[in-house]
């Protein structure tokens, strides 16, 4: 048994990063004493009921945690999450820990830290100016430096890991180093409706968010119905303070359309009723860095719809009929799929969290010193 640190710097976001940083406790903790550092948090409980999973380690936060998430949420419903400036934060917080671990593992992106660490990278947050990401912080460089990751530099006993092939390909443009694809865990969703009894409506789940681009999954299915098909549109996902004006608009739009309905922050049964008595699934967030909501549709019976860039198509194994280029493309498929009464077509358990589990544990024990 060794001692594991994982690092982690918010679960406030409730989002698929945050199921793999739960995933990820609960599957080592079987084997090794691990403890959570992280600058803040909702109960795991609450977390635990919202992904579906049982961890149960220690957490430790900095002082002021509380006031310092607070401050972070208000910050962010003008500025965005600033996942690079709490992830410094945070280094600079385990470092002064990190005698006390024999590995760390972290589930939110690249970092240096002095001990050998398994490092899950859902999107590099370092040294995008380098290599030309426009959407980088404008002051990503300094970030880059004061992580101890500036100019594509991470610790030589660092095992890197990918949720997608894509993904993968970003990391190492950056880091001149390919990781390992290791997909997040999606546990097939039993029960519910045979596909002649399901309902003839969409869900949209996930977070609710600017980069979710939640309103543009509105503008598809009105194209849908448009075209003559009569479907109706579910929005079920977490609204985080840190988007509460976006959660607004979503709000107000669908107040002003009948066949629309939000449902924020749902019980996860609530959730799982929905994907496995509804028909389509479809996500409208371009580039999104693997898909959890996509692979949760695939394991509800679903017929997912995805941007046809990022890790999605991982997800949904490169379907051209699936995967959309833009809104009206996107309005066409779906109305499509449902004219010819297409039925899905992907395994349920082809990202179970077994697989996952034991993909981290083994991971773990190769980096571990012997």
């Amino acid at each position: 048994m060794a001692r594991l640190a994982v690092v982690h710097n918010t679960l406030d976001l409730r989002s698929g990063a945050d199921a793999v940083c739960l995933h990820v406790c609960e599957a080592l903790q079987e084997v090794h004493d691990v403890t959570l550092f992280t600058l803040s948090h909702p109960p795991l409980a609450g977390l635990n009921r919202l992904f579906d999973t049982d961890a149960a380690v220690p957490v430790r936060t900095p002082p002021g945690d509380r006031l310092l998430g607070r401050a972070f949420a208000t910050a962010a419903d003008r500025a965005g999450p600033l996942l690079a400036v709490r992830s410094v934060l945070l280094d600079r917080f385990f470092r002064r820990h990190a005698d006390g671990y024999d590995a760390a593992v972290s589930t939110a992106n690249e970092f240096a830290p002095p001990i050998p660490s398994v490092q899950y990278v859902h999107y590099p947050q370092f040294n995008g100016r380098a290599v030309g990401d426009e959407d980088a912080p404008r002051l990503d460089a300094l970030w880059s430096r004061l992580a101890g990751v500036g100019g594509g530099r991470l610790p030589g006993d660092a095992t890197l890991v990918a949720n997608s092939s894509w993904t993968a390909d970003v990391v190492a443009e950056r880091y001149d180093r390919r990781p390992a694809v290791v997909h997040p865990p999606v546990d097939p969703i039993t029960g519910g409706a045979d596909w002649a009894d399901r309902e003839n409506g969409v869900v949209v789940a996930g977070r609710i968010a600017p980069d979710k681009r939640t309103l543009d999954a509105i503008r598809i299915v009105d194209a849908v119905r448009e075209r003559g098909p009569d479907l109706h549109l579910h929005v079920v996902g977490s609204a985080a303070p840190a988007y509460r004006s976006y959660v607004e608009r979503v709000e107000r739009a669908a107040a002003a359309r009948s066949h629309v309905t939000v449902e924020t922050d749902v019980p996860r049964g609530r959730l799982e009723t929905l994907l496995t008595t509804h028909r389509y699934g479809l996500n409208a967030k371009p580039d999104e860095h693997f898909g959890m909501t996509v692979a949760e549709y695939v394991a509800a019976g679903m017929v997912a719809f995805a941007p046809d860039s990022g890790g999605q198509r991982d997800v949904l194994a490169g379907e051209d009929r699936r995967l959309y280029e833009s809104v009206p493309d996107a309005a066409a498929k779906l109305s499509a799929a449902v004219e010819s009464d297409a039925r899905p077509s992907l395994a349920r358990d082809r990202f179970a969290s077994e697989r996952f589990h034991r993909r981290l544990r083994d991971l773990v024990a190769e980096t571990l010193p012997s």
